[in-house]
């Protein structure tokens, strides 16, 4: 029997492989959560696939998405980063994520985790398939990351991080990981 997966999945193990193992998961980590909304900005332009199979080589350059050591990065740091061939070398997205970085270390400080910032957006509960309601949250987040001072995030890029992440399950009526739920 054949695994039903939803329609974006294609045939390639690199997609199924992050579908069945990473996508809609629930994370509760601020590292893990600053690695996906990196990731997020990344991809902003590119193919999925692109940065899936940049995404260890990604992940090792920015010292496994460590939000203190990515918020110290200097000069030296950023123009390594821009040489390297293995990941995505876009100075502005590059110094978003730093950037982001140290706004996460701030919202640390004012509201004890990102993790707590970002799940209190949905009253700390999965949002499950409803469209209208999480593009409300989508866009209340948004504006207030903005306000934050947070770089290279738009309405896409942050429901694509709710739904990476867990905070909104979109998985299709018929896929494995919605009926498990």
């Amino acid at each position: 029997m054949q695994i039903k997966r939803c329609s974006w999945v294609t045939e390639s193990e690199i997609y199924k492989n992050y579908h069945d193992n990473d996508w809609g998961n629930p994370i509760f980590d601020d590292n893990k959560l600053f690695e996906y909304l990196s990731l997020e900005i990344f991809q902003a332009g590119l193919s999925w696939l692109t940065i899936l199979k940049k995404k260890k080589r990604i992940f090792n350059a920015f010292d496994n998405f460590n939000i203190q050591k990515v918020s110290s990065y200097s000069k030296r740091e950023i123009n390594i980063l821009l040489k390297n061939d293995n990941i995505i070398r876009h100075k502005q997205k590059i110094n978003s994520v730093i950037n982001n970085a140290k706004k996460i270390i701030d919202i640390q400080n004012k509201y004890i985790s990102f993790e707590k910032f970002i799940w209190s957006f949905s009253d700390f509960k999965t949002i499950k398939s409803n469209k209208k309601t999480q593009f409300y949250i989508s866009n209340k987040l948004l504006l207030k990351m903005k306000k934050l001072g947070f770089k290279f995030i738009g309405e896409k890029i942050i429901f694509s991080f709710l739904e990476s992440s867990g905070v909104f399950n979109n998985h299709s009526k018929y896929c494995f990981k919605n009926l498990k739920k």
